[in-house]
């Protein structure tokens, strides 16, 4: 078992003890180029993953335009959660932005990674933080899309996430934001310019 699947698994899950050799070889690693599709819209989602290397988009179709919900990089985990865990349409769709390297675990495989997991409280406490992490992240996607300009959104993002800035292209950038290509492109370039008036002024 590769050396990096053990370390994300200790991480994910830290106290499976003697099982966890035997978890770690469930998964399937998968070498990826950018625009692979693991889940598409509409299909019921059937496994799990763990990002060793890349970028991955979660998204969705609304009214003929593609809609970026989240994006997801090195040592995270993601599924079509309400689908995986429900077993009904996902309603979003994953693809890799970047050359990838991508851990999946099957959900009969996953399963049985919870039980073993749920003996242990520390471990079921983090399995939780990852979920409570996701529903904060859409909480404040909302109320940022309510009460914030597009260009208190961008500042925040490039604040809080600079690495989607550094790594996502713009369309993406965009959708996720809620604007056009074009809005962002201008958005950036007042940023541009108001840093160089403050460097002119310094």
């Amino acid at each position: 078992m590769a050396t990096m699947i053990s370390d994300l698994f200790r991480r994910v899950y830290p106290a499976l003890g003697k099982r966890q050799r035997d978890l770690e070889a469930k998964w399937q690693r998968l070498e990826l180029p950018p625009g692979a599709v693991l889940l598409s819209e509409g299909e019921v989602s059937r496994r799990a993953f763990l990002i060793e290397k890349g970028c991955l988009r979660v998204w969705f179709m609304s009214k003929g335009r593609d809609v970026t919900a989240q994006f997801f990089f090195e040592n995270e985990g993601l599924s079509s959660i309400e689908s995986f865990r429900t077993g009904t349409p996902s309603l979003f769709t994953i693809e890799t932005l970047e050359p990838s390297v991508v851990w999946a675990l099957s959900k009969e495989d996953y399963n049985e990674v919870e039980r073993e997991a749920r003996k242990d409280v520390r471990t079921l406490g983090m399995m939780l933080d990852v979920a409570y992490k996701r529903q904060i992240h859409y909480m404040k996607l909302f109320r940022s899309f309510i009460g914030d300009r597009p260009e208190e959104r961008y500042g925040r993002l490039v604040a809080e996430e600079p690495r989607i800035v550094e790594r996502v292209p713009q369309r993406y950038i965009a959708s996720y934001l809620g604007i056009t290509p074009e809005s962002l492109s201008r958005i950036r370039k007042r940023r541009a310019g108001s840093a160089s008036d403050t460097r002119d002024r310094s």
